[in-house]
């Protein structure tokens, strides 16, 4: 692999990231419901569904990827379910003018974990991208590593700075304490359902 092969994959990658979709929704909205250590757990979440992703299209087959796409779209849809879920409790929420509700460290991580896993499109985007830099064929697992940490370390700087954008949003609202939680809870509440489209949207073919 070549120095110029590894930065044409680093811009790439860094935008490929960067342009909000489920994840990123997902963390922001954790993040101004709960605070800057919330946001960073639900990057931890995604970044261990990623890392399993990685895995899987490094080691299948061209067929077990065809296989595993078609699982994934109906797996796809427990992810659409559960921000759904979640973006119509905010909005009840708002509605009521209640307060938001605690998210838990487990709770964090597994809603990174599983807005990540039930994505298709990143997979997809691991065996079919990852590959394209990769110059030895006899080396591909040693290379693939590389790419593979790369693209980790990326997605978890580039996550955490949405985080901690986020929970200074979050920060700044609670100093105006009378509505602070009603503007949390509108906001949050459409950021899921917003991140529960993006991931239905994903591989309609």
């Amino acid at each position: 692999m070549v120095p110029e092969q590894l930065v044409g994959f680093l811009i790439i990658s860094a935008i490929f990231i960067a342009i909000p979709g489920p994840n990123i929704l997902v963390i922001v909205s954790t993040s101004l419901m709960s605070g800057r250590t919330r946001g960073l757990q639900t990057v931890a979440g995604t970044a261990s569904a990623m890392m399993i992703q990685l895995v899987i299209a490094a080691i299948a087959t061209t067929s077990l990827l065809v296989v595993l796409n078609e699982g994934l779209r109906w797996l796809k849809w427990l992810g659409v379910s559960y921000l759904m879920f979640l973006g119509l409790r905010a909005l009840f929420h708002f509605w009521k003018h209640t307060p938001p509700v605690v998210a838990t460290a487990s709770g964090s991580f597994q809603r990174g974990f599983l807005t990540s896993f039930t994505n298709p499109k990143t997979i997809l985007f691991f065996s079919a991208f990852l590959p394209q830099f990769i110059s030895t064929p006899d080396r591909y697992l040693s290379q693939y590593a590389v790419l593979a940490v790369c693209f980790l370390l990326l997605a978890c700087v580039i996550d955490s700075t949405y985080a901690f954008l986020a929970s200074r949003a979050s920060h700044y609202l609670s100093q105006r304490a009378q509505r602070a939680n009603r503007i949390q809870n509108g906001l949050s509440g459409a950021l899921y359902i917003a991140a529960s489209a993006f991931l239905a949207a994903t591989n309609r073919t």
